[in-house]
Formats: C-alpha cells, sequence, structure tokens
C-alpha cells in the first residue's frame, strides 16, 4: 500500500469529495472523485471515469463508491469524512431519507461495504465548494463523447478548481486530528495516486459479444451504438426552445435469442412462440444487470410472447418490479415464412417477398405488413405515453416493434426498417416530449454484453 511520505502508523484521516452528472438525466454520465489529507488538504488521490447513458444520482453514486475506495486504496483503517453536493446521496447515506427507488438501493449497499460504516460520516456542501469534483466527472464525460478514457495526466481539475477550494482542517470536519506530516514528495503522491487509481478500476465481467440476428431480413453484424450528440458541460441538454418539463422516456430492450434467432430464420407471432436459449437467457441477465445499474427505470411492459416475458422477468426481478404485457408490442406476423430462413422464403415466395421489401403495405405470404405493425405499435405508444407520463418505462419487444418506435421518432420514412441493425438484448432509447416531438437518444447498446 503506497502512502505519502512521512506518514506514521496511526490510521489516516481523509476527506473524500465526489461528484456525478449526467447530460441529459439519463444521458452521457460521468463520476469524479479526489481525497486530501483532512489535517493539511493535500491532494492525495483522484478518479474520474465516463459510465455510459445513467442519471445524475446513479452517476453520484458512482462517484461515491470511487472515492471511497481510493480512499481504502491509501489506508484501509482510515476515518472519512464524505463530502457532496448532492443532498439526496448524502442523506440516504447518513440513514435519514429512505432509499425508495429499488436501483438505488444497491449502489447504496456496495457504498456501504467499501469501509466499516463508523468509519465514514458525509456532509452536505454547496455545489460551488465542490468544484474539483465537478470539474473531473465533466473532463470524464467530455473523454467519452471523443471516445476516450479519462487520463490523470491530462486533467486540469485541480489547477481549474484550486482558486475556489476552501481550507479544510480536522476540526472543521469533526475527525481526530493527526499530526501533522511534512508535503509528499512528488515521487511518493505519485505512487498514492496511482495505487488508488488501480483500485477503483471496477472489473466488469460481460459475455462475449453476440452478431447481428435478427428474427427477419435486414440485420446484419458489427452492431454499432450510437452516441448521444454533444451536450453543454456541466447540466442537462439544452433546446432551442421553452422547457417542456420532464420528457416520458421508454427504454426499448429486444428480447434475447431463441434457438431460431442464429439460425436467421423468421420468428414473428404467428410461428411457435419459442423460448429463449441458454444464450439468450445470459444475455437476458446482462441487460437485467445493466438497468439495475443505471437505475433509471421505474415500470417494465413486454410483448406477451415467452421470448419477451422472459426477458422483461429477469430484469423485473432485479429491479422489485412488475411485467405488464402489451398485446400490440408483439412481432409481426410472418405468416408462411415463419421458421424459414431469408434463402428459403426468397425460393418458396419469390413474388411475395419482392413485394414485402418494396412496399410496407404488402404482407408476407398470409401474414402481416409492416403498415399494419405501424398502426398497432403507434396505438401502443400513444397508449403507454399516456399511463406513463413523464416516467422511465422498458418496453421488451422484437426487432419490428423497436424499429418502428425508432423511424416514428425520427420521422424516417419506411424504407429505413430495412436499413436498421438490432442485435438480440440490444437497448434503445427514446425520449417523447410534451410538445409531441420525440429524441432517439440510444440505439443497439451492446455494451453490456461485452
Amino acid at each position: 500500500m503506497s502512502k505519502v511520505s512521512g506518514s506514521t502508523a496511526s490510521p489516516m484521516s481523509l476527506v473524500v469529495e465526489a461528484d456525478g452528472g449526467s447530460r441529459g438525466n439519463p444521458g452521457p454520465a460521468g463520476y469524479g472523485a479526489v481525497v486530501r489529507d483532512a489535517a493539511t488538504g493535500q491532494v492525495l488521490a483522484e478518479t474520474a471515469e465516463y459510465i455510459g447513458t445513467a442519471t445524475n444520482n446513479v452517476a453520484e453514486y458512482r462517484g461515491l463508491i470511487a472515492g471511497l475506495r481510493a480512499a481504502r486504496a491509501l489506508d484501509p483503517a482510515a476515518t472519512v469524512r464524505v463530502r457532496m453536493d448532492s443532498k439526496l446521496v448524502v442523506e440516504q447515506m447518513s440513514g435519514r431519507w429512505k432509499i425508495k427507488h429499488p436501483g438505488m438501493r444497491p449502489l447504496a449497499a456496495e457504498a456501504r461495504s467499501v469501509l466499516p460504516p463508523e468509519a465514514v460520516t458525509y456532509e452536505w456542501i454547496p455545489r460551488e465548494r465542490n468544484k474539483y469534483a465537478d470539474r473531473l466527472a465533466n473532463e470524464a464525460m467530455d473523454a467519452g463523447r471523443r471516445g476516450e478514457k479519462w487520463r490523470p495526466s491530462a486533467s486540469t481539475a485541480e489547477l481549474t478548481a484550486r482558486e475556489d477550494l476552501p481550507t479544510v482542517d480536522s476540526a472543521a470536519l469533526s475527525v481526530p486530528p493527526v499530526p501533522a506530516t511534512p508535503p509528499a514528495t512528488t515521487e511518493s503522491s505519485a505512487e498514492a495516486r496511482a495505487a488508488a487509481r488501480a483500485a477503483v478500476r471496477q472489473a466488469r465481467v460481460r459475455q462475449p459479444e453476440q452478431p447481428e440476428l435478427p428474427e427477419a431480413a435486414g440485420g446484419g453484424t458489427d452492431p454499432t451504438a450510437v452516441t448521444a450528440a454533444p451536450e453543454r458541460a456541466g447540466g442537462t441538454a439544452q433546446g432551442w426552445g421553452p422547457d417542456l418539463g420532464t420528457p416520458t422516456t421508454f427504454v426499448l430492450l429486444r428480447h434475447g435469442e431463441t434457438a431460431l434467432t442464429p439460425l436467421k430464420r423468421f420468428s414473428g407471432s404467428g410461428g411457435t412462440d419459442p423460448e429463449l436459449s441458454p444464450a439468450g437467457l445470459g444475455q437476458a441477465e446482462a441487460a437485467a444487470a445493466a438497468l439495475a445499474a443505471r437505475g433509471t427505470v421505474q415500470d417494465v411492459v413486454a410483448s406477451p410472447l415467452t421470448r419477451c416475458r422472459q426477458t422483461a422477468e429477469a430484469v423485473a426481478a432485479r429491479l422489485g418490479l412488475k411485467v405488464e404485457t402489451d398485446e400490440d408490442l408483439r412481432e409481426a406476423d410472418f405468416g408462411a415464412w415463419e421458421g424459414l430462413t431469408f434463402a428459403e422464403a426468397r425460393e418458396r415466395y419469390p413474388r411475395d417477398l419482392a413485394a414485402w421489401l418494396a412496399d410496407p403495405g404488402a404482407a408476407p405470404t398470409g401474414g402481416e405488413s409492416f403498415a399494419a405493425v405501424t398502426r398497432r405499435v403507434e396505438r401502443a405508444r400513444d397508449r403507454l405515453l399516456e399511463r406513463y407520463r413523464g416516467r422511465t418505462v422498458l418496453l421488451v419487444t422484437h426487432v419490428t416493434p423497436i424499429k418502428i418506435l425508432v423511424r416514428l421518432a425520427l420521422g424516417a420514412p419506411p424504407e429505413s426498417l430495412f436499413r436498421m441493425e438490432l442485435s438480440p438484448a440490444a437497448l434503445s432509447a427514446v425520449a417523447y416530449y410534451a410538445d409531441g416531438n420525440a429524441s432517439v437518444r440510444l440505439f443497439n447498446d451492446t455494451a453490456h454484453l461485452r
């Protein structure tokens, strides 16, 4: 364990300043944390990370966890004073407020497990006194927007925030005083920061990424997640119009694989209703873990088909929610093509297939046209927007309904349905605003499967 030069065997007294932010809430998110010596105010460690799409509260908790881990890396026996500008996190971790959101409970439990609870106290501070951690979080989000990782060697957070930093002393923090230590040498300080940075790297166990295996034609390989457009640092997205309030957000999850998926066979609502394969069950659990970590989903609605209900139940079990079903979220009925490959359907029904590819009003042989599916998906969308106004709802459904929802949000033509790739257990998201407009925030995200 690396510590600052001149430290004694006595437990260290440390201050953790942590913050997190989301540009969109939920949106591209990151956290930052800094560890100081309580007696001198000297910076001993700093850490930051871009965490993908998350809410402000999730990012704040992640910053807290990273800061506590960095403190533990410096001294597992340390007494720690946490200072944050999140009233919610401070009051919940102090035990004065209940943690009502099920997605926050695992994060709070993880934070409590880093150090003995009796060694950690919490203090709320105004945002202007938390500029160092805030700057680290914004650096992490900026790096993530560029497709890079935050690098401590490139950070200017300490220099930017230095003129605003308050004086920190043990008396003001109500922690036992410790003997003053000489300033750390450059070498020892670097060692301490390196040790803390190593401690906060979080290992992510992910399954190998599955290829794009859609239920119907129009899929491909090598899925690419869409990155949110750059937004102004330090807050929610800045638009051109008035504040329209909290949008209703549909998080769109395609179900996991079935036995038909890797064979690339048509599998709609008119076939055998297959269940998830072992690989599909694993994908459902991976999606459930990712959504639980984000902590944003408030309701779960699924297609009534078995593969979607199994996927939805895996997520709902993690979140402590129940699953509602909606008939209009079922996959298209592919009629006589059910269970066939694209090549087999082309060989047996060449004219019908050619018409289907050219005209959204043309149906598969004995099946359902994209135009008909669009009408019922629109019904489901409008009904769910009314029922869950201002909430974040997970819709577990199929390739065609998800592509239709994305197409309608973008105002794209029907032929765009054949130009989207959607992997099993991939996540997408659309936000709907009070003025009737929509914004696609995410598409075909499979990071949780890697």
